[in-house]
């Protein structure tokens, strides 16, 4: 998939076509840049509208055969891709270095994660096989069918987990699948390709784009838009997201919608502030903040918080953002320039504003120290808008009923956690929470691929893993037979 013709040590990444890679129609490569040396990290082809048309009739083509192969052959197929993926570990970590600035830890996380991901998706697809025959002995029945051709998109931020779940649960149920590439991450992402094309996935039901930031809207649109493509599933950011559920619902196609987030993490005067501090720091940090279910907002009772932050600060102390290729650097930069600038801006305005900055120091360049900025209120930005990046508000309150409130006050819903001894409270708290996923003891980063993994309110709609999933990726249809 990648070829030595530039004079560049930087991958060169094609399209993915019909099981081999394939130039852009109109010829062309965009540059991807290393967040942490600004050199080129990748060059990729710049996909457009006709390279998307293409894509989608080679996966139409290729769908109905892959549709009808028997699930067990299906599943073997996508667990000898699960077998493979230590093969490409350091390729990967090499890739995710250069492109998005990861460090070893968030690389093992994405690998491990992944393999999951493919194995539920196989269980889930045992346990719903799609069925293409009729049951001649019935005179009223369903068959549950493949979808058709799925567009994925996926993110640059966990690129080899959210890209290989966005592929896997619906190559499992028999649709074939787009992946169209981040722009941060497009080499990251073609190399999953070459994984499940080495599992034996067959020519045409995977197809790899990549494109250009300015030409972005244009593929989608494209993609959308094209009859054959029944269903879309995004991971993203709330406005993209918004973009492509208005575009999705003028062609009435479905989509799954996986967005933004500002996760509150809770912790009651009656918790164990040191398991609370580790989790908080864990899920505020962990790649950079760069996670949608990252802690945006650690909400503690007053009664406690300045203890719970005296155990908070002695953990972020070495927490200095630095080139991740140098040993002993746990945290790497944040994606681009325009990121770091949006959250400098944020702990300006933010400190402007009356917040006490607990740790961190003036970012360089894309370089930012793990940050904590106390006293919080609703007059700042950084109280309503996600952070995405390594900063994380401390919110004080006087009881759990104004914990719960503070937690709600707050467009998204993707995860939550909660911090206590007392757990008949915390199952009580957890159930008003408006979240799609509540951790009771634990880090609001938690991926599970067998569970349901999916927001409220701004963080989108649907479902990953789970039963909650099938019918994102199928169509159940209803049959009667009456006599001739």
């Amino acid at each position: 998939m990648y070829s030595d013709t530039n004079v560049s040590t930087a991958p060169k990444v094609n399209l993915f076509i019909g099981g081999k890679p394939t130039p852009a129609m109109a010829g062309g490569y965009f540059e991807r840049l290393d967040p942490s040396t600004n050199l080129v990290a990748s060059r990729a082809a710049c996909g457009r509208s006709e390279d998307a048309e293409h894509m989608v009739a080679v996966a139409a083509a290729n769908f109905a055969k892959w549709a009808a192969t028997d699930v067990l052959e299906r599943a073997a197929v996508l667990r000898r891709a699960k077998a493979l993926i230590p093969k490409y570990r350091d390729r990967f970590a090499q890739l995710m270095l250069s492109e998005i600035g990861a460090v070893d830890d968030w690389v093992d996380f994405n690998i491990q994660v992944a393999a999951n991901a493919i194995e539920a998706a196989v269980n889930l697809a045992l346990k719903y096989p799609s069925t293409l025959h009729t049951d001649e002995t019935s005179d009223s029945y369903t068959i549950r069918q493949p979808a058709g051709v799925c567009l994925a998109i996926a993110p640059w931020n966990a690129p080899i987990v959210l890209a290989m779940r966005a592929i896997v649960f619906p190559l499992a149920f028999g649709n074939s699948v787009i992946l169209k590439a981040s722009e941060l991450s497009p080499a990251t992402h073609s190399l999953i390709a070459e994984v499940l094309d080495e599992a034996g996935v067959p020519k045409g039901v995977l197809s790899v784009m990549t494109n250009a930031p300015e030409h972005a809207e244009e593929v989608i649109s494209s993609f959308i838009a094209n009859p054959a493509v029944r269903r879309i599933n995004f991971t993203g950011s709330t406005r993209i997201g918004k973009i492509i559920a208005s575009i999705s619902a003028q062609h009435l196609k479905r989509c799954l919608l996986e967005l933004g987030g500002k996760s509150p993490l809770i912790v009651l005067k009656d918790a164990n502030l040191e398991l609370a501090a580790k989790a908080a720091v864990y899920g505020a940090f962990l790649n950079q903040g760069q996670i949608c279910m990252a802690t945006d907002r650690i909400i503690v009772e007053q009664a406690i918080a300045d203890d719970f932050i005296k155990v908070l600060k002695s953990m972020v102390t070495d927490l200095v953002s630095g080139n991740p290729r140098h040993k002993h650097v746990k945290l790497g930069p944040v994606a681009s320039a325009s990121i770091a600038a949006r959250l400098s801006a944020l702990i300006e305005d933010a400190l402007d504003k009356g917040a006490t900055q607990i740790a961190g120091a003036a970012r360089r360049g894309q370089f930012i120290d793990a940050t904590l900025l106390d006293h919080i209120t609703p007059m700042m930005r950084i109280y309503s808008e996600e952070c995405f990046g390594p900063i994380a508000g401390i919110y004080r309150v006087d009881s759990p009923e104004e914990a719960i409130t503070v937690a709600n006050n707050c467009e998204y819903g993707l995860a939550a956690a909660i911090f206590t001894r007392d757990l008949t409270l915390a199952r009580n708290m957890a159930s008003q929470l408006e979240s799609g996923m509540c951790h009771i003891n634990s880090a609001t980063i938690k991926d599970d691929p067998s569970m349901p993994f999916g927001g409220l309110k701004s963080s989108g709609y649907g479902r990953f893993g789970s039963e909650a999933c099938v019918d994102e990726f199928t169509e159940v249809r209803w049959i009667t037979v009456a006599p001739p």
